[in-house]
Protein backbone atom coordinates (compact mmCIF):
# COMPACT_ATOMS: atom_id res chain seq x y z
CA UNK A 1 0.00 0.00 0.00
CA UNK A 2 1.06 3.55 -0.71
CA UNK A 3 1.45 5.79 2.30
CA UNK A 4 1.15 9.57 2.20
CA UNK A 5 4.10 9.96 4.51
CA UNK A 6 6.68 7.79 2.79
CA UNK A 7 9.69 8.81 0.80
CA UNK A 8 9.24 8.74 -2.97
CA UNK A 9 12.07 8.67 -5.51
CA UNK A 10 11.37 10.22 -8.90
CA UNK A 11 13.76 11.00 -11.71
CA UNK A 12 16.25 13.58 -10.41
CA UNK A 13 14.11 14.16 -7.33
CA UNK A 14 13.46 12.56 -3.94
CA UNK A 15 10.55 13.79 -1.83
CA UNK A 16 10.00 12.95 1.83
CA UNK A 17 6.25 12.42 1.39
CA UNK A 18 3.60 12.34 -1.33
CA UNK A 19 2.27 15.86 -0.69
CA UNK A 20 3.36 18.61 -3.08
CA UNK A 21 2.72 22.30 -2.76
CA UNK A 22 1.09 23.23 -6.04
CA UNK A 23 2.24 26.52 -7.55
CA UNK A 24 0.13 29.29 -6.05
CA UNK A 25 -0.01 32.92 -7.11
CA UNK A 26 1.37 35.42 -4.58
CA UNK A 27 1.94 38.57 -6.62
CA UNK A 28 4.53 39.97 -4.25
CA UNK A 29 7.63 40.23 -6.46
CA UNK A 30 9.16 43.54 -7.48
CA UNK A 31 8.40 44.85 -11.01
CA UNK A 32 11.72 43.50 -12.30
CA UNK A 33 10.90 40.05 -10.92
CA UNK A 34 13.24 40.20 -7.95
CA UNK A 35 12.30 38.44 -4.72
CA UNK A 36 10.86 40.38 -1.79
CA UNK A 37 11.12 39.68 1.93
CA UNK A 38 7.42 38.81 1.87
CA UNK A 39 8.13 35.99 -0.59
CA UNK A 40 11.03 34.66 1.48
CA UNK A 41 8.74 34.50 4.52
CA UNK A 42 5.94 32.74 2.61
CA UNK A 43 8.29 30.00 1.40
CA UNK A 44 10.07 29.59 4.70
CA UNK A 45 6.71 29.01 6.41
CA UNK A 46 5.67 26.49 3.75
CA UNK A 47 8.95 24.59 3.96
CA UNK A 48 8.68 24.36 7.74
CA UNK A 49 5.14 23.00 7.43
CA UNK A 50 6.20 19.53 6.35
CA UNK A 51 5.32 19.54 2.66
CA UNK A 52 7.20 16.98 0.53
CA UNK A 53 8.25 19.47 -2.17
CA UNK A 54 7.39 23.02 -3.16
CA UNK A 55 6.51 24.25 -6.64
CA UNK A 56 6.98 28.01 -6.53
CA UNK A 57 4.37 30.42 -7.82
CA UNK A 58 4.08 31.68 -11.40
CA UNK A 59 7.62 32.63 -12.47
CA UNK A 60 7.80 34.35 -15.83
CA UNK A 61 10.55 33.53 -18.29
CA UNK A 62 10.39 36.97 -19.93
CA UNK A 63 11.18 40.56 -19.00
CA UNK A 64 8.45 41.78 -21.35
CA UNK A 65 5.64 39.67 -19.91
CA UNK A 66 3.06 42.20 -18.74
CA UNK A 67 0.23 39.80 -17.94
CA UNK A 68 0.36 40.40 -14.17
CA UNK A 69 1.95 42.75 -11.69
CA UNK A 70 4.08 41.16 -9.00
CA UNK A 71 5.40 38.24 -11.05
CA UNK A 72 8.59 36.51 -10.04
CA UNK A 73 10.90 36.21 -13.03
CA UNK A 74 13.89 34.09 -14.04
CA UNK A 75 14.48 36.17 -17.13
CA UNK A 76 17.93 37.59 -16.37
CA UNK A 77 21.16 36.30 -14.85
CA UNK A 78 21.27 39.21 -12.37
CA UNK A 79 18.29 37.70 -10.57
CA UNK A 80 19.97 34.34 -9.87
CA UNK A 81 21.43 35.27 -6.42
CA UNK A 82 18.00 36.18 -5.05
CA UNK A 83 16.51 32.90 -6.21
CA UNK A 84 19.53 31.09 -4.81
CA UNK A 85 18.65 32.56 -1.42
CA UNK A 86 15.05 31.38 -1.84
CA UNK A 87 16.19 27.84 -2.70
CA UNK A 88 18.52 27.80 0.30
CA UNK A 89 15.70 28.84 2.66
CA UNK A 90 13.54 25.97 1.41
CA UNK A 91 16.38 23.43 1.41
CA UNK A 92 17.10 24.10 5.10
CA UNK A 93 13.91 22.20 5.88
CA UNK A 94 14.87 19.16 3.79
CA UNK A 95 12.40 20.23 1.13
CA UNK A 96 13.11 20.24 -2.64
CA UNK A 97 12.02 23.23 -4.68
CA UNK A 98 10.72 23.36 -8.25
CA UNK A 99 10.37 26.62 -10.20
CA UNK A 100 7.13 26.96 -12.12
CA UNK A 101 8.27 28.48 -15.43
CA UNK A 102 5.49 30.36 -17.15
CA UNK A 103 4.53 33.00 -19.65
CA UNK A 104 1.36 35.00 -19.20
CA UNK A 105 1.32 36.02 -22.85
CA UNK A 106 3.69 36.70 -25.71
CA UNK A 107 4.20 40.42 -26.33
CA UNK A 108 5.60 41.64 -29.64
CA UNK A 109 7.51 44.92 -29.66
CA UNK A 110 6.25 47.36 -32.28
CA UNK A 111 8.27 49.95 -34.19
CA UNK A 112 7.22 52.70 -31.80
CA UNK A 113 8.54 50.72 -28.83
CA UNK A 114 5.17 49.54 -27.55
CA UNK A 115 4.38 45.90 -26.77
CA UNK A 116 1.30 44.18 -28.16
CA UNK A 117 -0.06 40.84 -26.95
CA UNK A 118 0.27 38.39 -29.81
CA UNK A 119 -1.72 35.17 -30.16
CA UNK A 120 -0.19 31.88 -31.39
CA UNK A 121 -1.74 32.19 -34.88
CA UNK A 122 0.08 35.47 -35.44
CA UNK A 123 3.50 34.40 -34.21
CA UNK A 124 6.35 33.83 -36.64
CA UNK A 125 8.47 30.64 -36.40
CA UNK A 126 11.28 32.84 -35.09
CA UNK A 127 9.06 34.17 -32.29
CA UNK A 128 8.06 30.63 -31.33
CA UNK A 129 11.72 29.64 -31.16
CA UNK A 130 12.48 32.76 -29.14
CA UNK A 131 9.80 31.70 -26.65
CA UNK A 132 11.18 28.16 -26.41
CA UNK A 133 14.63 29.60 -25.77
CA UNK A 134 13.26 31.80 -22.97
CA UNK A 135 11.92 28.75 -21.14
CA UNK A 136 15.17 26.85 -21.62
CA UNK A 137 17.29 29.79 -20.46
CA UNK A 138 15.09 30.31 -17.40
CA UNK A 139 15.50 26.63 -16.51
CA UNK A 140 19.25 27.03 -16.73
CA UNK A 141 19.05 29.94 -14.31
CA UNK A 142 16.91 27.87 -11.96
CA UNK A 143 19.56 25.16 -11.96
CA UNK A 144 22.29 27.72 -11.24
CA UNK A 145 20.19 29.04 -8.36
CA UNK A 146 20.07 25.56 -6.82
CA UNK A 147 16.53 24.52 -7.73
CA UNK A 148 15.81 20.81 -7.92
CA UNK A 149 13.46 21.03 -10.86
CA UNK A 150 11.26 23.13 -13.08
CA UNK A 151 7.60 22.95 -14.01
CA UNK A 152 6.45 23.95 -17.49
CA UNK A 153 3.17 25.82 -16.91
CA UNK A 154 0.79 24.74 -19.67
CA UNK A 155 -2.46 25.18 -17.73
CA UNK A 156 -5.01 27.84 -16.81
CA UNK A 157 -5.11 29.43 -20.27
CA UNK A 158 -1.84 31.28 -19.94
CA UNK A 159 0.39 31.36 -23.03
CA UNK A 160 1.34 27.68 -23.34
CA UNK A 161 -2.16 26.57 -22.39
CA UNK A 162 -3.56 28.80 -25.12
CA UNK A 163 -0.96 27.57 -27.60
CA UNK A 164 -2.01 23.92 -27.19
CA UNK A 165 -5.75 24.72 -27.24
CA UNK A 166 -7.65 24.21 -30.51
CA UNK A 167 -9.79 27.19 -29.54
CA UNK A 168 -6.82 29.52 -29.94
CA UNK A 169 -4.23 27.79 -32.11
CA UNK A 170 -5.32 27.42 -35.75
CA UNK A 171 -1.84 27.19 -37.25
CA UNK A 172 -1.26 24.84 -40.17
CA UNK A 173 2.50 24.45 -39.80
CA UNK A 174 4.55 22.14 -37.55
CA UNK A 175 3.17 23.91 -34.45
CA UNK A 176 -0.49 23.39 -35.26
CA UNK A 177 -2.96 21.26 -37.16
CA UNK A 178 -3.38 18.54 -34.51
CA UNK A 179 -2.98 17.97 -30.80
CA UNK A 180 0.52 16.64 -31.45
CA UNK A 181 1.40 19.67 -33.57
CA UNK A 182 0.12 22.18 -31.04
CA UNK A 183 2.01 20.34 -28.28
CA UNK A 184 5.29 20.36 -30.16
CA UNK A 185 6.22 23.58 -28.36
CA UNK A 186 6.04 21.66 -25.06
CA UNK A 187 8.30 18.83 -26.20
CA UNK A 188 10.73 21.33 -27.73
CA UNK A 189 10.93 23.17 -24.39
CA UNK A 190 11.35 19.91 -22.47
CA UNK A 191 14.10 18.63 -24.75
CA UNK A 192 15.87 21.97 -24.62
CA UNK A 193 15.84 21.97 -20.82
CA UNK A 194 17.03 18.36 -20.67
CA UNK A 195 19.97 19.26 -22.91
CA UNK A 196 21.22 22.24 -20.87
CA UNK A 197 20.16 21.14 -17.37
CA UNK A 198 20.07 17.31 -17.32
CA UNK A 199 20.03 17.10 -13.50
CA UNK A 200 16.72 18.95 -13.13
CA UNK A 201 13.42 17.19 -12.55
CA UNK A 202 11.13 18.38 -15.36
CA UNK A 203 7.42 18.36 -14.66
CA UNK A 204 4.47 19.98 -16.41
CA UNK A 205 1.13 21.38 -15.30
CA UNK A 206 -1.63 20.86 -17.84
CA UNK A 207 -5.38 21.25 -18.14
CA UNK A 208 -7.31 18.01 -18.33
CA UNK A 209 -9.99 20.16 -19.95
CA UNK A 210 -10.30 23.82 -20.94
CA UNK A 211 -13.98 23.69 -19.94
CA UNK A 212 -14.64 26.01 -22.88
CA UNK A 213 -16.54 25.18 -26.07
CA UNK A 214 -13.98 24.41 -28.75
CA UNK A 215 -11.11 24.21 -26.29
CA UNK A 216 -8.86 21.36 -25.24
CA UNK A 217 -10.95 18.40 -24.09
CA UNK A 218 -10.02 15.29 -22.13
CA UNK A 219 -9.35 13.18 -25.22
CA UNK A 220 -6.85 15.66 -26.64
CA UNK A 221 -5.31 16.28 -23.24
CA UNK A 222 -4.70 12.54 -22.93
CA UNK A 223 -3.04 12.53 -26.35
CA UNK A 224 -0.71 15.37 -25.31
CA UNK A 225 0.08 13.86 -21.92
CA UNK A 226 0.93 10.50 -23.50
CA UNK A 227 3.11 12.31 -26.02
CA UNK A 228 4.96 14.05 -23.19
CA UNK A 229 5.33 10.78 -21.29
CA UNK A 230 6.75 9.05 -24.35
CA UNK A 231 9.22 11.91 -24.80
CA UNK A 232 10.44 11.53 -21.22
CA UNK A 233 8.72 14.13 -19.04
CA UNK A 234 9.52 13.29 -15.40
CA UNK A 235 6.04 13.93 -13.96
CA UNK A 236 2.69 15.43 -14.95
CA UNK A 237 0.48 17.56 -12.70
CA UNK A 238 -3.17 17.41 -13.74
CA UNK A 239 -5.21 20.58 -13.34
CA UNK A 240 -7.99 22.31 -15.28
CA UNK A 241 -8.93 25.67 -16.70
CA UNK A 242 -10.45 28.45 -14.63
CA UNK A 243 -10.15 29.40 -11.00
CA UNK A 244 -10.50 26.89 -8.20
CA UNK A 245 -13.91 25.40 -7.47
CA UNK A 246 -15.69 27.05 -4.57
CA UNK A 247 -17.48 25.32 -1.74
CA UNK A 248 -15.34 22.17 -1.60
CA UNK A 249 -16.07 20.12 1.53
CA UNK A 250 -14.28 17.07 2.94
CA UNK A 251 -15.84 13.79 1.74
CA UNK A 252 -18.38 15.63 -0.39
CA UNK A 253 -16.80 17.00 -3.56
CA UNK A 254 -13.05 16.50 -3.20
CA UNK A 255 -10.57 15.75 -5.97
CA UNK A 256 -12.42 17.19 -8.94
CA UNK A 257 -9.61 16.35 -11.39
CA UNK A 258 -8.93 12.92 -9.90
CA UNK A 259 -10.94 10.91 -12.44
CA UNK A 260 -8.87 12.17 -15.36
CA UNK A 261 -5.63 11.85 -13.38
CA UNK A 262 -6.45 8.23 -12.53
CA UNK A 263 -7.13 7.44 -16.18
CA UNK A 264 -3.86 9.06 -17.25
CA UNK A 265 -1.87 7.34 -14.51
CA UNK A 266 -3.19 3.97 -15.67
CA UNK A 267 -2.06 4.64 -19.24
CA UNK A 268 1.47 5.99 -18.64
CA UNK A 269 4.51 5.01 -16.60
CA UNK A 270 5.21 8.68 -15.80
CA UNK A 271 4.33 9.70 -12.21
CA UNK A 272 1.05 11.63 -12.15
CA UNK A 273 0.31 14.39 -9.64
CA UNK A 274 -3.24 15.55 -9.09
CA UNK A 275 -4.34 18.92 -7.71
CA UNK A 276 -7.84 20.20 -7.04
CA UNK A 277 -10.03 20.13 -3.95
CA UNK A 278 -8.14 17.64 -1.78
CA UNK A 279 -9.12 18.24 1.82
CA UNK A 280 -9.04 15.06 3.93
CA UNK A 281 -6.52 12.36 4.74
CA UNK A 282 -8.78 9.38 4.09
CA UNK A 283 -9.84 10.66 0.65
CA UNK A 284 -6.20 11.29 -0.28
CA UNK A 285 -5.10 7.87 0.95
CA UNK A 286 -7.94 6.23 -0.94
CA UNK A 287 -6.89 8.00 -4.14
CA UNK A 288 -3.33 6.80 -3.72
CA UNK A 289 -4.34 3.22 -3.11
CA UNK A 290 -7.26 2.82 -5.51
CA UNK A 291 -5.46 4.40 -8.48
CA UNK A 292 -1.96 4.69 -9.94
CA UNK A 293 -1.73 8.38 -8.99
CA UNK A 294 1.68 8.92 -7.38
CA UNK A 295 1.50 12.31 -5.70
CA UNK A 296 -1.07 14.75 -4.35
CA UNK A 297 -0.86 18.50 -4.83
CA UNK A 298 -2.26 21.11 -2.41
CA UNK A 299 -2.79 24.85 -2.82
CA UNK A 300 -5.54 26.58 -0.84
CA UNK A 301 -5.31 24.26 2.21
CA UNK A 302 -1.72 25.47 2.63
CA UNK A 303 -2.87 29.09 2.54
CA UNK A 304 -5.13 28.37 5.49
CA UNK A 305 -2.68 26.04 7.28
CA UNK A 306 0.92 26.06 5.98
CA UNK A 307 1.67 23.29 8.50
CA UNK A 308 -1.22 21.10 7.34
CA UNK A 309 1.14 18.24 6.26
CA UNK A 310 2.80 18.11 9.68
CA UNK A 311 -0.57 18.20 11.42
CA UNK A 312 -1.80 15.33 9.26
CA UNK A 313 1.28 13.25 9.93
CA UNK A 314 1.09 13.79 13.69
CA UNK A 315 -2.61 13.01 13.76
CA UNK A 316 -3.50 16.48 15.02
CA UNK A 317 -6.09 16.80 12.26
CA UNK A 318 -7.56 14.72 9.45
CA UNK A 319 -9.17 17.51 7.44
CA UNK A 320 -8.20 20.92 6.13
CA UNK A 321 -9.91 23.97 7.58
CA UNK A 322 -10.06 25.53 4.10
CA UNK A 323 -13.70 26.20 3.14
CA UNK A 324 -12.91 27.09 -0.49
CA UNK A 325 -14.44 30.54 -0.21
CA UNK A 326 -11.86 31.83 -2.75
CA UNK A 327 -11.53 35.14 -0.92
CA UNK A 328 -7.78 34.55 -0.99
CA UNK A 329 -7.82 35.44 -4.69
CA UNK A 330 -8.62 39.07 -3.91
CA UNK A 331 -6.47 39.38 -0.79
CA UNK A 332 -2.98 40.82 -0.47
CA UNK A 333 -0.28 38.18 -1.02
CA UNK A 334 -3.06 35.68 -1.84
CA UNK A 335 -3.43 35.00 1.86
CA UNK A 336 -6.26 33.23 3.64
CA UNK A 337 -8.63 35.82 5.14
CA UNK A 338 -9.23 33.58 8.17
CA UNK A 339 -5.60 33.67 9.26
CA UNK A 340 -4.66 36.22 11.88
Amino acid sequence: MKNIFEQVKLRNLTVKNRLIRSATWEGVANPNGSVTEAAYKIYEELAKGGIGAIITGFTSVADNDFYFDGMMRLSRDELIPEYQKLAEIIHRENCPVIAQLALGAYYRETQNGRFVQTEPDEMTPEEIQETIDKFVNAAQRAEKAGYDGVQIHAAHFFFLSRFISPLVNHRNDAYGGSAEGRARILTDIMRGIRKVAPKLHITIKINCNDFTHGGLDEDESLVICKMLAKDGIDSIEVSGNGTSVSGVRPHVNEGYFAKFAAKLAKDVDTPVIVVGGLRSRDVMENLLNSTDIALLSLSRPLLREPNFPTMLEKGETSESKCVSCNACYSSHEHRCIFRK
